[in-house]
């Protein structure tokens, strides 16, 4: 499948607000299901300044990766900041640092960015200290305090 920049350019775009965080706020066009990708997610998100991509968050099992477009920000990986701008990459492996980005300047930052898209998924939003249990649709979110561990 194929789409023209001309056609990404007329798609309309579509408010992504986190459940978690209004302050996380997209446009977010959705190539990949314009094309019909089932297992990799492949979106074009723009995010106006002062606004975050997403919550500060990690991925148990799926993986992810941003390719910046225009615009600057931050990103955020655990502990560590980074400024970011056109022509940056970042990864986002499995079960690695909760992390999100911040978009900073007079413009928006534009971001190509392309996940897996796994039937099962844990995520965990420590800022919120809540996990995440995506299964075939459902979502369940629990407060950490009600995770119960079991010892076998």
């Amino acid at each position: 499948m194929y789409l023209s920049a001309n056609t990404i350019a007329e798609m309309a775009g579509q408010k992504k607000v986190h459940f978690l965080n209004e302050n996380a706020a997209r446009i977010n066009k959705s190539l990949g299901d314009a094309v019909g990708l089932k297992n990799i997610g492949v979106h074009l998100i723009t995010v106006e300044p002062g606004y975050f991509s997403t919550e500060l968050h990690a991925h148990l099992f799926e993986e992810e990766c941003i390719y910046v477009l225009s615009g600057h920000g931050t990103a955020t990986m655990g502990a560590e900041s980074h400024s970011i701008g056109p022509g940056d990459f970042i990864g986002y492996p499995l079960n690695g640092e909760a992390h999100c980005m911040e978009a900073e300047g007079p413009e928006p930052l534009v971001c190509l960015v392309v996940g897996q898209r796994l039937a099962q998924d844990v995520t965990d939003y420590p800022n919120r200290r809540k996990r995440l249990y995506r299964n075939n649709g459902e979502w369940d979110v629990v407060e950490y305090s009600n995770i119960q561990h079991v010892k076998r």
